[in-house]
């Protein structure tokens, strides 16, 4: 006597195997990827991926120019400081998620949206702490690795808490940005007493300032949402503009000094930070122009980052040719 299948019911005849379909095959992997690429979207906005990839660029440029070309180095220098980066910014994430969660920009983030809790925010960013020390510490030197550990007390525990203290916390806490190309020049074999490495770090000091600022105005009033004090409480629009204005010059400037410290070596690449110098200038003058217009200021923001990029690779330009 032969046992039939129920085909109605799609249960198997007794003693045989059940194996999933095809069909139910693709659908687990489907699922289990569509799982991933949630996990890895939500720790790459945990981590600001984006802001930290910047930071590596830096260390690149600060080790480039130590070496005039690229080594085996450069690799733990880049991968130690873009660890140290994302670790930062996920305890960042850990110690202002209740501010984030009133903020509109921000409420969206993993732990206001409950993605992640904050205790395993905390795990996140320890972890990579850890391994981004280890990575400078172990296979470059002592000194890089404390320069890492200077750049995330310098974030997370001077900047962080400043800036609920006073707006204009982005000017000591813009020491952050002068740190990564100093750990690459330092993993290159370069000395932090070079004089060429103090005026790189001192241009991307000066670079960062205009950076947070215009982020800090173009996000004010979520910043007085949350209780932080907001440049837009103290000076109208009109004054932030000229303020602004006058940073963006100055950053324009202290790209100038490069060459006077010997920094850069072809004539050729001189006149290219002229031409950017320049470039970020008339930009700026829009700002005067547009009377605190909010739309003006997005733009100068993108144009302050383009104009870092397009320094770094200009000076990575003059070092390998």
């Amino acid at each position: 006597m032969s046992i039939k299948p129920d085909m109605q019911s799609g249960l198997k005849p007794r003693g045989e195997l059940a194996f999933p379909v095809p069909g139910e095959r693709a659908g687990r992997v489907q699922g289990a990827l569509a799982a991933l690429g949630r996990t890895l979207q939500m720790l790459k906005v945990l981590t600001k991926f984006n802001i930290g990839f910047l930071s590596t660029f830096s260390a690149a440029t600060g080790y480039i120019l130590a070496a005039h070309g690229v080594g085996w180095p450069l690799v733990p220098a880049i991968l130690g400081t873009l660890l140290l980066a994302l670790g930062a910014a996920a305890m960042n994430e850990v110690q202002e998620w209740r501010i984030d969660s009133v903020m509109k920009r921000t409420q969206h983030r993993p732990i206001p949206t409950g993605q992640i809790t904050p205790g395993a925010g905390l795990a996140v960013a320890l972890s990579l702490l850890a391994l981004g020390y280890l990575a400078l510490l172990v296979f470059i030197s002592l000194a890089a690795a404390a320069l890492g550990i200077l750049a995330v007390v310098s974030y997370n525990l001077f900047y962080t808490y400043l800036k609920r203290v006073t707006a204009f916390a982005v000017v000591p806490g813009s020491i952050i940005g002068a740190i990564p190309p100093a750990i690459g020049w330092v993993a290159a074999g370069g000395s932090l007493a070079d004089p060429r490495v103090l005026a790189l770090s001192f241009f991307f000091f000066m670079w960062q300032i205009p950076h947070f600022w215009l982020l800090l105005f173009l996000y004010g009033d979520d910043y007085a949402r949350a209780g932080l004090p907001t440049l837009t409480k103290i000076f109208s629009r009109e004054q932030l503009g000229r303020l602004t204005f006058i940073w963006m010059v100055t950053t324009a400037v202290s790209c100038l000094l490069l060459p006077f410290f010997g920094v850069i070596r072809m004539p050729l690449v001189d006149a290219g930070l002229v031409g950017a110098a320049a470039w970020l200038v008339f930009n700026a003058v829009k700002i005067l122009k547009a009377g605190g217009e909010r739309r003006r200021f997005g733009l100068a923001f993108r144009d302050i980052n383009l104009y870092a990029l397009l320094v770094m690779g200009l000076l990575v330009l003059d070092a390998v040719i």
